[in-house]
């Protein structure tokens, strides 16, 4: 068994026995403590340690206690609800996914009303919905506080960043802004955050710039989720689990597409195991969503005779509607494949992941961060190192179609396993 298995494994195992002790009915439990030698002599040391456990139980009690009262549902100081913006980098279906999941985080704190938010909509589409729709005595998502380089296009940048500047100089009218993606960090970033920014959806924040460094963002009111190594541990993980030669990965040859598709952790850890990347480049920024869908489908197409594994990362061409024809196309050439972003795409038939098994964690991660900043809080003062808890998916069907039998140590520490994709999904056509 290899390392990163054996720890998965040794995981799950010791997550059982606790599960199993546990649940151990409490008249189980009470005989045994209460069958210990009983001492009713009190000494010194006794006493000092108890003084002290008492002590720390009232340290953590207040630690909770305001922990609680940071997060609380709470009005601006002049009795109006807050009033929230938002900017992305294009339109990239993990954002409006990320989006969804922090207002779930939101609704589970008491921010707002908890509201069933229709499926497949874009970040424009959602946004204008949680205008319309979102209840809360404490929030609101303004209607024209809504920005985008359409197309994901590097030309229109600069007047989005314009746009922003001035709304925020002329009208102050916003007390937070959402910026999700690379491109709207740095621009928010570069404007030097004139209100409360929190930067989701990045694959690296200090590669990009966004921040100074995993401990300190550098300016007061930004804030932007690191998660260091994630990639490295995913490739390793991979290589454990099928140590493959040649691996193929499909990205946009720029700075921007390297970093969203981890390509620089691929080859750190390609130097590492001794094994070859195979690349195919195709266009994801500044081209209409067909055209980038159609870029990436021709890459897997070009590498799957030429590679023995795959890593699916990040592109704006890889969305929910067209997962499933890149994992047919992986599957009908009997190449494993792997997901950068989790485990939805191995429901659709990529075959492992072990990114978070949905977006809520991350949703809860922002929301608690959100309100913070909203009872007080600089951002720059906020943690911004999260880890996502790892959750090992494996396809089942997608193993047996290519020929592939998962170790028993992977599907021991697997936390979900899927026999067969989503019914009903949208897709798209594999010509």
């Amino acid at each position: 068994m290899t390392p990163v298995l054996r720890r998965a494994a040794c995981a799950a195992a010791l997550w059982l026995v606790a599960s199993l002790c546990n649940s151990a009915p409490p008249e189980r439990i009470g005989p045994a403590i209460s069958a210990r030698p009983q001492d009713s002599r009190t000494t010194p040391a006794r006493s000092a340690s108890v003084a002290a456990k008492s002590a720390a139980s009232s340290s953590v009690a207040e630690s909770a206690a305001s922990e609680d009262a940071g997060l609380r549902p709470t009005r601006r100081p002049d009795g109006k609800k807050w009033r929230i913006g938002y900017v992305d980098s294009g339109d990239y279906s993990e954002y409006p996914r990320t989006l969804r999941a922090i207002v779930q985080g939101l609704a589970q704190l008491g921010w707002l009303s908890t509201i069933e938010i229709p499926p497949y909509l874009d970040s424009a589409e959602l946004w204008q919905f949680l205008v319309t729709h979102t209840r809360s005595e404490y929030l609101e998502f303004v209607a024209d506080a809504w920005w985008q380089p359409s197309h994901a296009d590097p030309q229109q940048r600069p007047a989005v960043r314009r746009a922003i500047a001035e709304r925020l100089a002329k009208q102050a009218d916003l007390d937070l802004i959402l910026a999700m993606g690379t491109w709207a960090g740095q621009d928010m970033a570069a404007l030097q955050a004139p209100v409360p920014t929190i930067v989701a959806s990045t694959s690296d924040a200090v590669a990009a710039k966004i921040i100074r460094s995993v401990e300190d963002s550098g300016l007061d009111n930004l804030h932007a989720r690191v998660e260091p190594q994630r990639y490295q541990r995913q490739i390793r993980l991979f290589h454990d689990i099928y140590p493959f030669k040649r691996l193929g990965i499909v990205y946009e040859d720029s700075p921007e597409g390297r970093l969203y598709g981890g390509v620089d952790a691929v080859h750190e850890i390609a130097r590492e195991a001794g094994f070859s990347v195979i690349a195919c480049h195709t266009p994801s920024n500044g081209v209409p969503q067909s055209e980038a869908t159609r870029g990436v489908l021709d890459c897997y197409r070009r590498l799957a005779p030429n590679i023995d594994a795959a890593y699916v990362t990040v592109h704006r061409g890889v969305t929910p509607t067209s997962i499933r024809a890149v994992a047919e196309i992986l599957s009908h050439a009997a190449v494993p494949s792997f997901s950068m972003l989790g485990s939805g795409q191995v429901q659709q038939g990529i075959l492992l992941s072990v990114a978070e098994a949905d977006a809520s964690y991350v949703g809860r991660f922002y929301a608690r961060t959100i309100a913070h900043i909203l009872n007080g809080a600089k951002p720059r003062s906020l943690n911004q190192v999260w880890i996502d808890p790892s959750k090992l998916a494996i396809n089942l069907q997608t193993a047996r179609l290519i020929g592939f039998d998962p170790p028993v140590e992977a599907l021991f520490a697997a936390d979900e396993l899927f026999s067969h994709d989503t019914p009903g999904t949208p897709r798209v056509d594999l010509q």
